[in-house]
């Protein structure tokens, strides 16, 4: 009689596999762990699949997610930086991990996947090219941690995930990432988004499909300090009357690419430091794809909440398409005008 095949829990979307994540942790967890002061209960080998990485948020309205942050982060990454200049704007909370208030070791994973080596290749590069030479492969392998990460006496800032490792089969690319632990409530939302963000990236760079993304965690965990807020998220589908959201995140457009994602880093800096702004118009003229566009639109409405004290245009929240449109005007309601574009 032939068994069915050992694979992980599989999701549509992770907002449905964040809500179970965290329903399996809270409810059912194996241990209560202390580490580095951090009381939180856990549940170990924890795995998930998206079927559909590209719908790599949920829509929730207690925990309305940082969208910008969310991309800044993973452009972070693509850019291969470190540096507390850029990625501190969007998340300021990132200065307590990092050792010298200026760069980040562990988190800053692009440094380890984007840095060229003296033959000018990066890992990014070297994989994408064992793809296209061998695309049976099963060394396809991005690794992200480093043993030497604790050999620092307090490292306040080791590297969660291990590795990432591309699978191309069917003319589909499918990503697993191996991590050593993940705080089911904050880190993980941020750590899928980045990670499935990269993965579209990558499909497109070889021009073939997007395939599966699977999560395998050694530790998954929700902090105590956080278990009130996990109670009344967990809650709110079961309020009488929920509608889920039906909303889903823009395809990245055949034409992405790292040369495209340079560009667009370019605006991001600008607008970032408050050199420039940008009506929808003008946004609408970028010489870029227009999922990319809609990158830089959420960067120039961040800007207006960082650099100026009123509401955000109206004009420019229309311009963005809906998923962004309901997560932005839910994350920063007091920033909002009036009638906001629900």
């Amino acid at each position: 009689m032939p068994h069915a095949p050992l694979t992980p829990a599989t999701f549509g979307s992770f907002h449905d596999a964040y809500l179970a994540v965290l329903e399996a942790v809270t409810t059912a967890p194996e241990y209560r762990t202390s580490s580095r002061g951090n009381d939180s209960l856990e549940v170990t080998d924890t795995s998930f699949r998206l079927t559909d990485p590209r719908q790599r948020l949920p829509f929730l309205e207690r925990r309305a997610v940082n969208v910008v942050y969310n991309i800044a982060e993973a452009l972070w990454y693509s850019a291969g930086r470190d540096d507390l200049d850029m990625i501190g704007y969007y998340a300021p909370g990132m200065g307590a991990y990092s050792a010298d208030g200026k760069v980040l070791t562990g988190t800053a994973y692009g440094t380890k996947l984007f840095t060229s080596d003296r033959e000018g290749a990066t890992q990014w590069t070297r994989v994408l090219e064992l793809l296209r030479a061998d695309p049976d492969t099963k060394r396809a392998v991005l690794a992200i941690y480093r043993a030497e990460e604790l050999a620092v006496p307090d490292n306040p800032d080791v590297s969660c995930t291990l590795a990432g490792q591309f699978l191309l089969r069917q003319g589909r690319l499918h990503l697993t990432c191996y991590m050593r632990g993940n705080d089911a409530y904050m880190g993980m939302v941020s750590d899928v988004f980045a990670f499935t963000f990269l993965q579209e990236v990558a499909a497109r760079e070889l021009g073939v499909g997007l395939g599966h993304y699977t999560h395998h965690v050694g530790s998954m965990h929700v902090n105590d300090r956080d278990a009130k807020t996990v109670r009344r998220l967990l809650n709110e589908p079961r309020t009488p009357g929920y509608v889920c959201p039906v909303l889903s995140l823009a395809a990245m457009g055949a034409d992405t690419s790292m040369a495209v994602i340079v560009q667009v880093l370019e605006h991001e800096e600008a607008l970032r430091t408050d050199r420039t702004g940008y009506s929808p118009d003008q946004v609408a003229a970028l010489p870029l794809p227009k999922y990319w566009q809609q990158i830089v639109l959420l960067f120039e409405v961040y800007r207006q909440i960082k650099h100026t004290d009123g509401p955000v245009d109206t004009a420019h929240l229309e311009a963005l398409e809906p998923a962004y449109r309901w997560l932005v005007t839910r994350r920063w309601k007091n920033r909002m005008p009036a009638r906001a574009a629900a």
